[in-house]
């Protein structure tokens, strides 16, 4: 049996949090919740998930200080991060800082998974022996602006 998935979910509205899980889980992810950058650092530098949702706006420490960390450790710069926003500023300093698909707030809910789906299927396909990605940090952008 195939194991799920697991997405690493960063954003300090617990509402969000809850219904962006609910969408991963239905669509077949596990999921593993952080409220802020401070925790999605440690969380995914402890659990590896095969990808994160992080919001950029947080208190404590923003998703692009998070993001940046994620990138500059060994161990975590291969996990490939989804960037949300309501702000259209921060589009390009997240694919800038090393995002590999940015959504803008509010987003559909299969958008939000076909960006996961790709952003994994991207990162697997840059592991593979002899594979030379043509497009890191893929600035694609799904939004709805």
């Amino acid at each position: 049996m195939k194991r799920r998935k697991r997405i690493l979910l960063v954003d300090d509205d617990s509402d969000i949090l809850r219904a962006t899980s609910l969408r991963l889980t239905v669509a077949g992810f596990e999921t593993s919740t952080a409220l802020n950058g401070m925790q999605a650092v440690a969380n995914a530098t402890g659990d590896q998930p095969a990808a994160i949702v992080m919001d950029v706006r947080m208190p404590q420490k923003d998703g692009l200080t998070a993001l940046d960390e994620l990138k500059q450790k060994s161990d975590t710069r291969q996990i490939p991060v989804v960037m949300l926003s309501a702000s259209l500023v921060d589009r390009e300093k997240a694919l800038d800082a090393g995002a590999s698909y940015f959504l803008s707030k509010p987003y559909e809910g299969h958008e939000l998974i076909k960006a996961v789906n790709a952003a994994i299927d991207q990162a697997e396909d840059d592991k593979l022996p002899g594979s030379a990605s043509a497009t890191p940090n893929m600035k694609v952008k799904y939004s709805y602006d």
